[in-house]
């Protein structure tokens, strides 16, 4: 009885892989459709989609389309393969943008770029595309019950992509003349981030390295030009100072304006 027992499962296992090899040579499009669904429903993925691949031309413009093509699109997302996922979600709203699935496929569409961002410090392709895919799904879609979380994940996302200019503007700053003047760099990079996200929560760290860099450029630069920076770096300090009274760089700040102060009256 318990070596019945044992084998049951390995029965069970044989069986469905036998069935699922039936639905892989089977040409009843019906039939392999209906096994692709319980797979899904079953959380077998793998065996969904690649049913589903094989159906999406042949059930195309038949009753079975629509689902179809979101079930293919779900079953990669279920699979975390993201990147799969959003180009037959994609698919999907092209072809049915007022379809039934058409809310969710622009949402897990951005969703799935979301979950597949990586750190900062890489490439961020995927998290522009999430932004833009959210975005679309926002614009289309409104009122729709998942705007908090679709706009939440675009927030961390923004997020994301300007610690990405802050350490590039930061790695300017360190760099400072080494193979030119690398400080402008600092500059640029840090005014660019804070006209693209205002509202980020790293805007003052973006405004204490433009107050830095052009303290540097001053206390660097040839003596006829030495004044004017100097100068340029007193109303920096106190466009800073005005934004951020309490800042934890506060000491830090008042001595570069104490330094660029005596210097920009001489």
């Amino acid at each position: 009885m318990r070596k019945l027992l044992y084998y049951i499962p390995l029965i069970l296992v044989f069986v469905s892989c036998g069935e699922y090899t039936k639905v892989l040579k089977s040409r009843d499009t019906e039939y392999k459709f209906q096994y692709a669904k319980k797979a899904y429903d079953n959380k077998k993925f793998v065996q969904a989609y690649t049913i589903l691949e094989d159906l999406i031309t042949p059930l195309r413009g038949g009753p079975h389309g629509e689902e179809a093509l979101f079930l293919l699109a779900m079953s990669y997302y279920e699979n975390k393969d993201y990147l799969n996922s959003a180009v037959y979600f994609k698919t999907y709203y092209n072809r049915y943008p007022k379809g039934k699935f058409a809310e969710l496929a622009r949402f897990y569409s951005g969703y799935g770029y979301y979950l597949d961002s990586p750190d900062p410090q890489l490439d961020q392709s995927n998290t522009v595309k999430a932004i833009e895919e959210l975005q679309g799904f926002l614009d289309y879609f409104p009122k729709s019950d998942r705007v908090t979380i679709a706009q939440n994940a675009m927030f961390e996302m923004q997020d994301k992509l300007t610690l990405k200019e802050l350490q590039n503007a930061q790695l300017y700053y360190n760099l400072g003349n080494f193979i030119g003047n690398n400080y402008e760099a600092a500059i640029i990079t840090s005014q660019n981030a804070i006209k693209e996200y205002p509202y980020s929560k790293y805007k003052e760290d973006f405004e204490l390295l433009i107050l830095k860099s052009k303290f540097q450029e001053a206390k660097q630069s040839v003596d006829e030009r030495q004044a004017d920076r100097y100068r340029d770096v007193v109303d920096e300090y106190f466009s800073f100072i005005n934004n951020y009274p309490d800042s934890k760089h506060k000491d830090e700040v008042e001595t570069i304006y104490k330094i660029a102060s005596k210097h920009a009256s001489l």
